[in-house]
């Protein structure tokens, strides 16, 4: 009887249940094709935030930037300062060749003590951690004019028995007529622990030659290079690369993977000596961590939060907002007007459902009478127009879930393009140290404070500092989707079914029999 009447009705108000299921349609089509892409910009974003903080890493913890003072190798807010005396270099007859380097944290970076990475593995939930120490290596050399050759000489061109003898030219320097000329090297390095594979920038790059770190690296002067700055640089496994002072042999060239132009750093060397060479003992700049599971992210961010109240504790959904260029355009296109647009339409079609079988009740007004005074109970009545309901949404969830496979399917062939740009601190503070290498003529044109970076590796360094990944935009759809978009359908026929059984539950038998009089 059910089955019955139920067809009858569907086939008789064939208008009514086609605008309700188009309605339900397109917003369950929506719905589908919103989360999907949403899960799509999500995973792009993994993957460019994958470039900077490795694969696995689900938080990092470093502490906040510090405005910098003047100190003996840094000039005001952070850059590399080089002080000189007349004596500095060695002298060469024309003029004194310096060459020193030196390697400081970041600027912009503030290191802590690295008794954190220990109070973070004692986090409950914390799968693994490991710490690193983001460094520069700014390196000066030129030829400078011999100041005291340059004094003497003018002292004995100033005196000529009581008549005025004129200053004799000067001499020496770069180019013969007592200027300088000086080149400024500058790029990134990272040390870290050699023994940790599982979390970190290493976790996420491809071995292009030569070996990957191993435990018995620990203390050793041995580097590993990102493939664009080996490039750049014309540098092999084998040679030599001096950083802080010091020839670190290179072991390895690693390169980024996916569509990534360059890996976190430009440099990366174990942990302690990076510490010794920097000045940094017991120091490092960030923690990363993998949780157990992503259900532990949260509490974990919590707990480090507690115990680390100085430092600043990001996750991936934190670090995501860093990720710039169109990739960060779409996301914050999807989080709210995708959002917030599919919740409008799947609101409105609920409503449509709702108003479109009040109607169909108040027409049916003598039927329900006429079906009580006959017998029918008012749960028969509400149930008879709630199942109605409900097939006229599963009758929408199935379209809309084809039509939003559709949808989707169209996305994928398609797959727009975007492209993304992670603002980390190993990546940026590179480009802040300066330009490209700048040599210097005619006069002294250096002083105390900061010099543009270059040389040889300017133009990696430069790459790694603005690093854009394009990315093909994937929409990936789960079992998932299409079972809460169904229940969506479900929901809002039940929705509509219940008020509009309810209404035609209150009808009395004598209201009917009025009508057919």
């Amino acid at each position: 009887m059910f089955g019955t009447y139920l067809r009858r009705e569907l086939i008789n108000r064939r208008k009514q249940t086609v605008i309700i299921a188009v309605g339900m349609a397109l917003a369950i089509a929506l719905v589908i094709i919103v989360n999907s892409v949403s899960a799509g910009v999500k995973a792009a974003q993994a993957s460019v935030l994958q470039s900077v903080y490795g694969v696995g890493t689900d938080i990092t913890v470093s502490e906040p930037a510090t405005a910098q003072s003047a100190t003996t190798g840094q000039a005001e807010g952070g850059g590399p300062r080089f002080d000189f005396g007349a004596g500095a270099g060695t002298d060469t007859g024309a003029g004194r060749t310096v060459n020193t380097s030196r390697l400081e944290p970041t600027r912009g970076a503030t290191v802590m003590d690295a008794t954190t990475l220990t109070t973070v593995k004692k986090v409950q939930n914390v799968s693994a951690a490991a710490a690193v120490l983001s460094l520069t290596n700014t390196s000066f050399s030129g030829t400078l004019p011999n100041f005291q050759q340059l004094r003497e000489e003018r002292q004995a061109g100033g005196t000529g028995g009581g008549a005025a003898v004129p200053s004799p030219a000067p001499t020496g320097g770069a180019d013969g007529a007592g200027g300088s000329s000086f080149s400024v090297d500058s790029f990134s390095v990272l040390g870290l622990d050699p023994a940790g594979k599982s979390v970190g920038p290493l976790s996420s790059v491809t071995l292009s030659s030569g070996r990957a770190f191993t435990a018995s690296d620990t203390g050793k002067d041995v580097v590993v290079l990102d493939q664009a700055y080996a490039k750049t640089g014309s540098k092999a496994v084998g040679d030599t690369v001096t950083i802080g002072g010091t020839d670190f042999k290179v072991v390895g060239i690693v390169a980024a993977t996916g569509s990534d132009s360059t890996t976190a750093a430009n440099a990366y060397i174990p942990l302690d000596v990076a510490q010794k060479l920097s000045g940094q003992t017991g120091k490092i700049s960030s923690v990363y961590v993998t949780a157990s599971s992503a259900s532990d992210i949260g509490q974990i961010k919590t707990d480090l939060t507690t115990a680390l109240p100085k430092a600043t504790v990001s996750t991936q959904a934190d670090l995501a907002s860093s990720v710039s260029g169109s990739l960060g355009t779409a996301g914050d296109l999807i989080a709210n007007l995708g959002t917030w647009l599919s919740i409008i339409v799947l609101a409105a079609a609920f409503l449509i459902a709702i108003l479109f079988t009040i109607s169909g009740v108040t027409r049916r007004t003598r039927e329900f009478g006429t079906l009580k005074a006959i017998g029918w109970s008012n749960g028969r009545i509400v149930g008879q127009v709630a199942g109605e309901s409900v097939v006229q949404g599963l009758i929408g969830g199935v379209i809309g879930v084809a039509v939003g496979l559709i949808g989707v399917l169209i996305v994928n062939i398609v797959s727009p393009t975007l492209s993304g740009r992670v603002g980390s601190t190993a990546v940026e503070a590179a480009a802040r140290t300066g330009g490209g290498a700048r040599t210097g003529g005619t006069g002294s044109g250096f002083g105390g404070g900061g010099f543009g970076g270059g040389g040889a590796f300017a133009g990696a360094r430069t790459a790694a500092a603005n690093a854009t990944t394009d990315i093909a935009l994937h929409a990936p759809v789960t079992v998932w989707v299409i079972v809460i978009a169904v229940g969506l359908a479900v929901i809002g026929g039940l929705l509509a079914g219940a008020i509009g059984g309810w209404r035609a539950s209150r009808l009395r038998p004598a209201a009917a029999l009025r009508s057919v009089a």
